[in-house]
């Protein structure tokens, strides 16, 4: 008696798992652009006193901008 087997399933499941981890990863990493630049814009509308008042000044308004997207 002969026994065939067909791994095409297996295959095609593991091709569309590799895609949609790819989709989750692009779509994390575009949410967290998106916050970046959202905090830098908002950063950057604010006056120097504003800044101050934060404890800031307008030269860390990118270093900020970073930790708020890419290190919480």
């Amino acid at each position: 008696m002969a026994y065939e087997t067909n791994s095409l399933g297996a295959v095609s499941n593991g091709i569309m798992d590799r895609v949609n981890t790819l989709i989750a990863d692009y779509r994390a990493k575009a949410a967290r652009r998106k916050i970046y630049r959202d905090t830098l814009r908002e950063l950057s509308a604010l006056s120097h006193r504003e800044l101050c008042d934060l404890g800031l000044n307008h030269s860390e308004i990118k270093r900020v901008a970073y930790q708020a997207a890419y290190e919480s």
